[in-house]
């Protein structure tokens, strides 16, 4: 027998061992299961998030009374899931108190789960502060029959294009937006195509001399 193969352990190490060694993701959810969501609630606010999170999670409270109905903090994210008639005011304070600063919107997207009844619809923003280089995330929900969410152009005037794309592929209504016309599909098209229910397929696409059928049309390999 070698050195080198003397030197292995006689016995593997237990799989419970090394898992119990092992650092887990760290989540922590907040008050209020009420709004249906796609997080698991693990824990309250039992401990505190470290580095900024309880600062600024402590002065968003400070500034706008109840403004989440639930956090979660997981792989270093920071998210607030709020009442959209909780958002401007949300907003306002994340970009204007000096202590947040939270300029810059950088997107705002659509996502839709059928099988959240009452909140179909998420809308998520992400927003950046560049005073402090710090990063959070927003998301707020409405139902199918109520697609309504308050528009943020206001406070974020580059969201003017992002909200469009979210209302044309998620049909979101933004209340107050200036100018909330389609940005991807015609004037004319019927749906939403990023909704999870919106039947696949296509349309065919026209070319001179020839054309292409719709993708359901299309032989397969």
């Amino acid at each position: 027998m070698s050195k080198n193969q003397s030197k292995l352990p006689t016995t593997p190490t237990p799989i419970a061992e090394k898992q119990e060694t092992e650092p887990e993701a760290a989540t922590t959810t907040f008050e209020n299961d009420e709004v249906p969501i796609d997080a698991d609630p693990v824990a309250d606010l039992g401990s505190p998030l470290g580095a900024w999170y309880d600062e600024v999670t402590a002065r968003l409270t400070e500034l706008v009374p109840n403004p989440y109905d639930q956090v979660v903090f997981d792989r270093g994210e920071l998210t607030y899931f709020i009442s959209r008639e909780k958002l401007l005011d949300v907003v306002k304070a994340l970009r204007d108190d000096s202590k947040l600063r939270f300029e810059c919107c950088l997107s705002v997207s659509g996502v839709h789960y059928p099988t959240l009844t009452g909140a179909e619809l998420h809308v998520v923003y992400h927003l950046q502060s560049m005073t402090h280089n710090r990063r959070l995330r927003l998301e707020t929900t409405c139902s199918l029959a109520d697609a309504h969410v308050p528009s943020v152009v206001a406070t974020y005037p580059a969201a003017d294009w992002h909200e469009r794309e979210t209302w044309d592929m998620f049909g979101v209504q933004f209340d107050g937006h200036p100018h909330l016309t389609r940005i991807l599909m015609p004037d004319d098209w019927v749906g939403h195509p990023g909704r999870k229910d919106y039947p696949l397929g296509g349309i065919g696409i026209e070319f001179k001399g020839a054309s292409v059928p719709p993708v359901d049309q299309r032989r397969k390999n």
